[in-house]
């Protein structure tokens, strides 16, 4: 038996970018996709001009709408959580990274008694565009740590500092674990190790490796993975791990500015596209998809596809503003870009366009009855893999797009 000879039909890499896409069907994509409240970093403004842009083909209009949520939301304030046990210094420390004494009118308040009864913001020149936040400690009042965490709104901060001093305790584990079931960063933070220095009997390293031992040892008792760890004296803060706790957290606050802004705008914008996925897989399913002229022409309803998501060529020599040398580079990055790449990158839709498959499918069309049915379902299979890989394409293109604009700026 011959083997299956799959479709190796490919279209050129440049055309004629004078004349615009043939778009037989492009006028049967124009209808809305339902709009959805899951809006997640993006205004509402910018959601329904994205959800349109989506449900027009307009793909460029997708991306210059998600680079200005994504200028928008890197230029919002970044905002650090200092918290821990009551009486282990936060206040404090907060001053000592602030790079200010606690003597001075902008300080933040501390002493022997429980000086944060409510959450205090603050700002510093060493930190542009942060906000840190002075947490009232665990067991400053009496509610748990699951009312602790929502009345102090974790879910707002980008990154967390967990004071700790004297012991570290079951709440620091606690503290530690939700934060990191919450997929933030955090750091563990030894204050007052001056005062453990002048009252311990040991050597300053066997202190410091005693210490560090003991709270990884509770940590990874209840699952929490490594975090970073400084021992510091917030009265002295040239001393100990201060220095390298300050250049680890510039590191950390321009990784989540740039990087972190960038995967929570691409999954925002990657939940529309999977919308409108969604919204033409039904379409599919219920056989009132509008171009049933074309739906054994695995070719055509590629073009199709790729008219309804916005990247075609057309749109990538747009993209690139013609510069050919970084359209060839967007294409190459696209698993779709062709039929024959799109058949060789996906076995089942390989074995369904096979010369084989193809033949018997065509005589099952003579079969009554059943013929019908399998004939259709396999179209629908086909038409689903093809929509799937222009989907696909879609959210490569954009997460390039925006990467690219992070980097140039």
């Amino acid at each position: 038996m011959e083997p299956c000879q799959e479709s190796s039909e490919v279209t050129p890499l440049i055309i004629d970018m004078a004349e615009s896409p043939q778009a037989p069907l492009s006028s049967s994509f124009t209808s809305v996709v339902p709009y959805c409240k899951d809006w997640g970093i993006l205004s509402e403004a910018e959601a329904m001009k994205t959800q349109k842009a989506l449900a027009d083909g307009n793909f460029l209009e997708v991306v210059s709408t998600a680079k200005e949520t994504l200028r928008r939301v890197s230029s919002t304030p970044l905002n650090i959580a200092v918290t821990g046990n009551s009486g282990n210094g936060m206040s404090t420390f907060i001053n000592a990274l602030r790079g200010i004494g606690h003597e001075e009118e902008a300080s933040a308040p501390t002493g022997v008694v429980k000086t944060t009864q409510t959450r205090a913001s603050y700002s510093s020149s060493l930190f542009p565009n942060v906000v840190l936040w002075d947490l009232p400690g665990m067991g400053a009042t009496s509610q748990s740590l699951g009312n602790y965490v929502v009345e102090m709104e974790f879910s707002r901060y980008d990154l967390f500092i967990i004071i700790a001093s004297e012991q570290f305790s079951m709440n620091h584990v606690m503290l530690a674990k939700t934060i990191e079931e919450m997929g933030k960063k955090f750091y563990i933070v030894w204050t007052k190790l001056d005062m453990d220095l002048s009252t311990s009997g040991v050597t300053e390293g066997k202190l410091v490796k005693n210490i560090r031992e003991n709270i990884l040892e509770n940590l990874q008792k209840n699952g929490v993975c490594k975090p970073p760890i400084f021992l510091v004296s917030s009265l002295e803060p040239l001393w100990h791990d201060f220095l390298k706790l300050r250049d680890t957290l510039q590191m950390d606050l321009s990784d989540i500015r740039c990087h972190g802004h960038l995967q929570n705008v691409f999954h925002t914008y990657e939940k529309f596209i999977n919308n409108k996925v969604i919204y033409l897989q039904e379409k599919i399913a219920t056989n009132s998809f509008p171009y049933m002229p074309y739906a054994d022409d695995l070719a055509e309803c590629l073009k199709a596809y790729q008219l309804s998501f916005g990247v075609h060529d057309k749109f990538l020599w747009q993209l690139t503003k013609g510069r050919e040398r970084n359209f060839l580079e967007y294409k190459a990055i696209m698993k779709a870009n062709h039929l024959g790449a799109l058949i060789r990158g996906d076995w089942k839709l390989r074995w369904m366009s096979c010369r084989v498959m193809k033949a018997f499918f065509s005589l099952l069309k003579y079969i009554p009855v059943l013929g019908g049915p399998i004939v259709h379902s396999i179209r629908q299979m086909k038409h689903k893999h093809v929509l799937e890989g222009v989907a696909k394409d879609t959210k490569t293109i954009l997460r390039k797009v925006l990467k690219d604009s992070i980097n140039s700026g």
